[in-house]
This record gives structure tokens, C-alpha cells and sequence, in this order.
């Protein structure tokens, strides 16, 4: 481990190369496809964790409840697009310029057929699979408020122990807070449509709650900031000018060798016992808030540590976490039976598809048209 690099998991670099994302979105296109077409719906679970260098390995920390954040990336059913394809009528217009290189035109025909070759089928999908959503919630007329989509961020930004953890989650998955909010419009319409037809019993709460009650139990934990550095007499230093009034967090972000950490002011978080080496520790939980260390020495060097907040252990009641597990039974419930609705309502469904062979697009209009024989025929 390297004592002066961030403590975080490593956060998958962003592509920023056109040609690489072009080749990314080669790579994966059959396969977001043939996964959009079966309508499966993948429940992706992204533990995030944000520690200190020091922390133990062994011990690495992970918010609880992370089921609902099937919710976060509803894969399969709506694949993520690389690129927005402009769809236009194919008559008229297409060969207007979009763009000149040296008096050499590029024109919207070109554009078009090349976005299309790029991941166009996929997105395409995606937009009959939005649209075909839409369409059942008009039916059974349901409707998605900011204050719903609001809510279920804010219940996220819990469950990652608070926004930036969220954030950190985020950026590992390459999404970012608008996508999240787009996607989270979509589940809750999905939930509305479908929650109806779930079946909660209380039996089936008591249940969840015995097997699952050690989880829903938190450990004492401390809020704690920290300047790491090499040295004692540089922490000496430090403290010195810590004692004669200077901003913690401004330090940090100057000296601390902890570079993850010092972004944020030195801050590390909530952690409960066991989490860190011993030495920080045994000093962090020993302290009163707002109050400031000696320097502490640990494998990583020397810490100078501030308390900034504390919670109790907690040991809630059946009765406390009964709402939260009947949420979370009835998202395991809607998840189930959202990939067998998907399949129905896109064999029900006319669709013309213009991107997809020709004989596809027949054997889609022959299932459409055996599944209404069969649900005009007289039972035998």
C-alpha cells in the first residue's frame, strides 16, 4: 500500500478519447442489444467505501441497504446509450451539410448512418422500451413527480453515508447525478405501475427482519478529520500552528501527505471500531468533539487528529425498521416481475423498427399478431 495515495478504491478513469469510446461502444454493442431485446433486468449493486489510508483491509467499510440500488442502473431493460443518434426522417434534408472540412462536406446523411453504426440499434431499443413505459403509465395513469424522484436520491445519499459518498459511487459506475435522476424518474414509474400488483404479508416482514436483523444494527462510530505526515517534528510544526489558531481543514489540504483525505479538508468520514489502525483508533475514540490531538504516531507516519462528531450504537426494533423492509420487499417483488412485463408488453406491442433486419422485424409482427389470436380465442 502507498502510504500518500488516496485511501479510496480506484475510480475507473474516464474515457476522454473519441476513438476509444468509439471502439468501447463497438465492443458492446451486440451485447447491450441481444440484453435490451430479452428485456432482463440486472440488479447492480455498487459498494462504494470511503476510508482513510490506514484503514484495514481486511475491514473495508460498505453502507448497508445497498438492495435498492438495483434501482441506480436499470440495466438491460433500459441500456445506456453512449451516443443520442439523431433520428430524422430518411426522405428530404439528408443531404444538408452538418459540417465542412476544407469545402468538403459532411452531411446529415453521413452523420446519421455513422452514429447509427456506432451504437444507433441499442439506443434505438432503448427509446421503443422508454416509449413503451410511457405508455403504460398513461394507462394506468401515473405520474412521477420531482418530489418522488428527490426522495429516492435523498434515500441513496443515506445509504452511502451522505452525498459524497453518493458522488464517489457515481463517478465509479461512469454515471453522473442528472443520469441517476433520469434513472431513478424511470424506476419509480416502473414501481408505481407494477406495486400493485405485489403482496407484502407481515409474516414476510417479521421474516426479512430476523434474518437480516444483525444489519440493521450500527456500531458506536466517530466522525474524525486528519493531516498525515512523515515526520514528528513536522507534526510538532502543525500542531503549533494549530494551537495558535490556524483552520484545520486549510492544513490538511496544504500538508497532509493522505491526498484523498486532504482534498476534503482531511476529513475521513464515520468509522466504528476495528476500521483503523490501532493507534489512530484508540486516540479518535478517546476524544472529546472539536477536540485536537498530539500527534499520534501509526505504520503511516504521524497523525494530527480532530473529532468532529460521534453516534451512538443502535439496535433497532422490528417495529422501527418494519416500513423500510415492506419498501424493500416490494422493490425485490417489482424487480421480479418487471422483467416478465417487459417481455409482454413488447410481444403485445406493433413495433417497426427500421434499424433491425427485415425478417426480425417480421418475426416481432408475427408474435405480436399470435399473442392477440390468442387472446381473442374462446377458451377450449
Amino acid at each position: 500500500m502507498d502510504n500518500n495515495k488516496p485511501s479510496q478504491d480506484n475510480e475507473e478513469e474516464m474515457k476522454d478519447s473519441l476513438t476509444e469510446e468509439q471502439e468501447t461502444q463497438q465492443e458492446t454493442q451486440q451485447e447491450t442489444q441481444q440484453e435490451t431485446q430479452q428485456e432482463t433486468q440486472q440488479e447492480t449493486q455498487q459498494e462504494t467505501t470511503l476510508v482513510p489510508e490506514m484503514l484495514k483491509e481486511e475491514n473495508q467499510r460498505t453502507p448497508k441497504g445497498k438492495s435498492s440500488v438495483v434501482w441506480m442502473i436499470i440495466s438491460g431493460i433500459l441500456a445506456a446509450a453512449l451516443i443520442i443518434v439523431i433520428v430524422y426522417p430518411p426522405f428530404g434534408g439528408g443531404r444538408e451539410a452538418v459540417a465542412s472540412v476544407n469545402g468538403t462536406d459532411i452531411s446529415k446523411d453521413e452523420l446519421y448512418n455513422e452514429l447509427v453504426s456506432l451504437g444507433g440499434e441499442s439506443t434505438l431499443n432503448s427509446m421503443i422500451t422508454m416509449k413503451l413505459i410511457d405508455q403504460e403509465a398513461a394507462k394506468a395513469k401515473v405520474s412521477v413527480t420531482d418530489e418522488d424522484v428527490n426522495a429516492e436520491i435523498e434515500s441513496l445519499k443515506t445509504q452511502y453515508g451522505g452525498e459524497e459518498g453518493l458522488n464517489t459511487a457515481l463517478s465509479q459506475s461512469g454515471m453522473t447525478m442528472d443520469s441517476l435522476k433520469k434513472n431513478t424518474e424511470v424506476q419509480v414509474k416502473i414501481r408505481k405501475i407494477l406495486e400493485p400488483k405485489t403482496t407484502v404479508k407481515d409474516e414476510d416482514i417479521s421474516a426479512y427482519y430476523e434474518e437480516n436483523k444483525a444489519t440493521f444494527a450500527t456500531p458506536e462510530q466517530v466522525k474524525a478529520s486528519h493531516i498525515l505526515v512523515a515526520t514528528k517534528e513536522e507534526a510538532d510544526e502543525i500542531k503549533k500552528q494549530l494551537d495558535e489558531g490556524a483552520d484545520f481543514a486549510t492544513l490538511a489540504s496544504e500538508k497532509s501527505t493522505d491526498t484523498a483525505s486532504a482534498a476534503s479538508g482531511g476529513d475521513l468520514g464515520f468509522f466504528g471500531k476495528g476500521e483503523m489502525v490501532e493507534p489512530f483508533e484508540k486516540a479518535a475514540f478517546s476524544m472529546q468533539i472539536d477536540e485536537i490531538s498530539e500527534p499520534v504516531k501509526s505504520d503511516f507516519g504521524y497523525h494530527i487528529i480532530k473529532k468532529t462528531d460521534y453516534k451512538k450504537a443502535t439496535d433497532p426494533t422490528l417495529e422501527d425498521k418494519k416500513e423500510d423492509i415492506r419498501k424493500i420487499l416490494v422493490e425485490q417483488q417489482v424487480g421480479e416481475l418487471s422483467t416478465n412485463w417487459m417481455t409482454e408488453l413488447r410481444s403485445n406491442a406493433t413495433i417497426t423498427n427500421t434499424l433491425e433486419p427485415a425478417e426480425e422485424n417480421a418475426d416481432a409482427a408475427d408474435s405480436a399478431d399470435s399473442a392477440q389470436d390468442t387472446e381473442s380465442s374462446p377458451n377450449e
